[in-house]
């Protein structure tokens, strides 16, 4: 389902990034298959250093579908980022790759929050972090955040902030783990 990002599959995951429904909402954006081979070796590079966690999503035919990372990690937090490419939509894959990546990032790192912004236009990922039961709305909990991540829009707030603490979502596989127990 996941992997660490490779140089080889630059070419298929560039074809799907540039997707006009993928594309806006893409962080890193490339704008030909040579600048996504510099910014997947970039990001490479990176997570060697510790500043980021990167995977690449695999369907299960393992082709990359898609990217999953945790950005600009400080003090065992970082920003979470997800796209898939858009033949894979409602596949249920977003889900998968989240909770694997969860999973390594609680269980294997020293990660103690994941903050996730979302453009309030971005009606998609709206509707799919809700789904996610252990994350918490933070516009209000962590104004800090919230402000910082707003910071560039002159008027109204562009993003509303979520995040996942390593607490919540270890209650909640506590809690899933009881539930399986008792059926």
């Amino acid at each position: 389902m996941l992997k660490k990002r490779e140089l080889q599959d630059a070419p298929a995951l560039y074809e799907l990034m540039k997707h006009p429904e993928v594309f806006p909402y893409v962080r890193h954006k490339a704008f030909s298959t040579d600048e996504f081979y510099f910014l997947t070796k970039k990001t490479i590079e990176s997570e060697e250093n510790g500043k980021l966690i990167s995977r690449t999503i695999m369907d299960e035919c393992y082709n990359p579908i898609g990217t999953i990372n945790l950005f600009d990690i400080e003090n065992g937090a970082g920003f979470l980022a997800t796209w898939i490419g858009k033949p894979y939509f409602g596949q249920g894959y977003n889900k998968l790759a989240k909770d694997a990546f969860f999973s390594e990032l609680f269980y294997d790192y020293s990660i103690n929050a994941i903050f996730i912004k979302i453009r309030k236009t971005n009606l998609r990922s709206s509707k799919a972090i809700l789904k996610v039961p252990f994350v918490m709305y933070a516009n209000e909990s962590f104004p800090e955040i919230y402000e910082k991540v707003n910071q560039a829009s002159s008027d109204e707030p562009i993003y509303d902030l979520y995040v996942i603490t390593r607490d919540c979502y270890f209650a909640h596989q506590e809690t899933s783990k009881e539930g399986e127990e008792a059926m």
